[in-house]
């Protein structure tokens, strides 16, 4: 098994790059789509959150309500440590089911938003970054809905670009259109993943 750690800061274009990768065979694991997960109603996870939090960070519905709760945490260093808390260990321990359920000559790719600032680099083979230019990926975050301020905000609450570098074996540039990014993919496959996996 090839374990990949795929990272990047907040529309750097990281999920692009993880649905290319999927595209080519590999196994995505998406920390994100995991954090959603045990966070879903009825979970261990949201019952936690509430508890640490407040019934104000659950909607009508039941569901928790993301903006709520992000309004809490991030402008709140401590209260997001203790969000994080809660929720990395939760997700680790899934991602790690996820994992062990692959099979033995599979490439999986672990897509971790806070690969660095959590510490997770060294539990890959490979880790791969990637980046963009902060004026571009503010704009794609504001298309998406977000505020200029707003992005600008959670991106200086993530890694810096030399931090994620420090821990890279390869670093794509998500500067271009998509063709010049699945060229990179492709690229990378070939000289990192294709040697060793055979």
């Amino acid at each position: 098994m090839l374990r990949i750690g795929l990272t990047g800061g907040i529309g750097s274009g990281k999920s692009t790059v993880a649905a290319l990768l999927a595209e080519r065979g590999a196994r995505v694991v998406d920390a994100d789509r995991i954090a959603r997960a045990v966070l879903e109603p009825g979970t261990p996870g949201l019952a936690a959150v509430v508890g640490e939090f407040g019934d104000g960070v659950v909607g009508p519905d039941g569901a928790l309500d993301r903006a709520a709760l992000a309004a809490i945490v991030f402008g709140d260093p401590a209260a997001r440590a203790r969000l994080d808390g809660i929720v990395h260990p939760l997700v680790r321990a899934r991602a790690a089911e996820l994992v062990a359920a692959a099979p033995a000559d599979a490439v999986v790719v672990q897509d971790v938003p806070l690969l660095v600032e959590t510490g997770q680099a060294g539990g890959h083979d490979l880790v791969l970054v990637v980046e963009a230019d902060p004026d571009t990926r503010v704009e794609r975050l504001v298309g998406r809905g977000l505020s200029a301020d707003d992005a600008r905000a959670r991106m200086a609450s993530q890694a810096t670009d030399e931090q994620r570098r420090a821990v890279a074996d390869v670093v794509l540039r998500n500067d271009g259109d998509r063709a010049s990014l699945a060229a990179q993919v492709d690229r990378f496959w070939a000289e990192w993943v294709t040697p060793a996996v055979g």
